[in-house]
């Protein structure tokens, strides 16, 4: 990252050209001065009171809003498979509150209703989550340590099982929660429809959401395939109000075989415990 540049002082500019203007320019420029002050009509008029009635008549949850997550929801749940890449960027709030912007890649592929595997790559770190139905496997390639531990049935269970012992929390599972009694959309207090733009080129339609203590924005697929490409999340209880972002790149038809959710372990890694939380009241 470059330094910024000094500011330049005043030997270091270049001389201000100067432009005159001619009598019939400025007399055209005193017309549209009038013009626009006679344009300008008070804060009472009939214009702006009909506006200000439309926004107050505006629902703070557009309905379309809703209606689009609500589609995206029923879609997600409906994929039996996929394979999803993520870039993803965190803010980290320092002590002194000072947000530091940290880059990291996921790729995950699922296999529902009891198969997954999520892997985690960044400069600081490279890890591997492992899930075959039974077993949950954590792997650190970077310090070759590893922990495996039993596992509930299905992959939403695994979220909430390994969250409530271990304090993990894997990235995107908010794609297995959107449509569900866990999104809890009820907590939503305002949605908007920013309108249509794009995402790495496929066209997509932008959303904006707030809940207490959150603003988050996403961008949903327009078509057949209305899969959400991007999201961002800014915590407002923080008064830092760090952003959480992904872009999405999906596969609809992965290929793969059992072997791609169990865990093989490489030359002299080394198994530990993983120690569970203790509870809050302890």
């Amino acid at each position: 990252m470059n330094l910024p540049e000094k500011p330049s002082t005043h030997s270091d500019r270049q001389p201000t050209k100067i432009h005159r203007i001619g009598s019939k320019t400025l007399r055209l420029m005193l017309l549209l001065a009038i013009a626009g002050i006679l344009l300008c009509r008070p804060i009472g008029s009939p214009v702006l009171a009909k506006a200000a009635q439309q926004a107050d008549a505006a629902p703070a949850i557009d309905p379309d809003a809703m209606e689009a997550l609500n589609k995206m929801g029923a879609y997600l749940r409906s994929l039996k498979s996929f394979q999803v890449e993520g870039d993803v960027t965190n803010d980290d709030v320092l002590q002194d509150g000072q947000i530091i912007q940290n880059s990291s890649k996921v790729n995950l592929l699922a296999a529902k209703p009891n198969r997954m595997r999520v892997e985690v790559t960044s400069d600081a770190k490279h890890r591997l989550f492992l899930y075959d139905g039974k077993n949950f496997t954590v792997w650190g390639k970077l310090v070759n340590y590893y922990a495996t531990v039993p596992a509930p049935p299905t992959i939403r269970e695994l979220f909430t099982d390994i969250e409530d012992k271990y304090g993990i929390e894997l990235p995107l599972v908010d794609l297995f929660k959107w449509g569900t009694d866990e999104a809890d959309i009820k907590k939503i207090t305002s949605a908007v429809d920013i309108g249509p733009t794009t995402i790495n080129g496929v066209t997509c339609e932008q959303y904006a959401f707030r809940q207490e203590g959150l603003d988050w924005q996403i961008w949903i697929q327009l078509g057949d395939y209305p899969l959400p490409l991007k999201f961002v999340i800014r915590t407002l209880s923080d008064e830092a109000r760090p952003q959480h972002s992904d872009t999405l790149t999906w596969n609809l038809a992965p290929s793969f075989n059992d072997a791609a959710f169990v865990f093989d372990p490489p030359p002299d890694a080394q198994r530990i415990l993983l120690a569970e939380q203790k509870p809050a009241n302890q």
